[in-house]
């Protein structure tokens, strides 16, 4: 299923449905059944609650093990924001890094249509089958120099990290040109079925936490699509 369902599913039962409803364990249970392919239920369901609680260690073998429907698609970013992306790559930039590039999707499609930029991936979760340069690292302790990349890319990121302004200080301290964030419109529910932990239901709350003079922050297929200018 791609984002662009996801996401009007996603409208459906979180602007919809009742809250009194919506979120509770005995309506969502079902959902969780299926979307975690009747694995590791009661964990995925409380994952708000043991995220707080694990180890770097735990939440990192939480994530290594999930086998969900999410999980198992190309990507999450949608089409609109791929080519959006896309479209920031073609002028101008010579690097990109891609920070929760999970399997390298996202890369791998930047390398096709762009072959000549110098590409690395960078996440908490190893990908031994990353078929570009790739760095297994928290993504609020980036180990780049200042400004070593033209373009940084941070796609349904954001809000799986609690202290998301550590995470921005970084992209914006490794970023020479660009910074396009990609995170859901979402509102707060306990019961979500995407490990996140930040919710972005108006634009102001995501602008806010960028704190970029000079940006863009457009609705894409449900998703707000940040992009901020710096250094030029």
């Amino acid at each position: 299923m791609n984002r662009k369902w996801t996401n009007r599913i996603r409208f459906i039962m979180d602007e919809c449905m009742p809250p009194l409803i919506r979120d509770r364990r005995w309506f969502m249970y079902p959902f969780y059944y299926f979307a975690y392919r009747g694995r590791n239920i009661g964990t995925a369901m409380d994952f708000k609650k043991h995220y707080f609680r694990w180890s770097p260690e735990q939440l990192q073998q939480f994530y290594s093990n999930i086998n969900s429907i999410s999980t198992n698609r190309k990507t999450d970013i949608s089409e609109g924001g791929l080519k959006h992306i896309l479209q920031h790559c073609s002028k101008h930039i010579n690097s990109v890094l891609d920070v929760g590039c999970g399997k390298g999707f996202l890369l791998q499609l930047i390398h096709q249509h762009n072959p000549q930029l110098n590409l690395h991936g960078a996440d908490f979760v190893a990908q031994p089958a990353m078929p570009l340069p790739f760095t297994q690292t928290d993504a609020r302790s980036l180990p780049f120099a200042d400004q070593s990349f033209d373009l940084v890319v941070c796609t349904h990121t954001i809000e799986h990290i609690y202290n998301a302004h550590e995470l921005v200080k970084e992209l914006k301290r490794v970023a020479r040109k660009k910074i396009i964030v990609i995170t859901p419109k979402q509102r707060y529910f306990y019961y979500t079925l995407d490990e996140h932990i930040n919710f972005f239901p108006q634009r102001e709350i995501l602008t806010s936490l960028m704190a970029m003079e000079k940006y863009e922050c457009d609705l894409i297929d449900g998703d707000w699509v940040f992009t901020g200018y710096l250094h030029q």
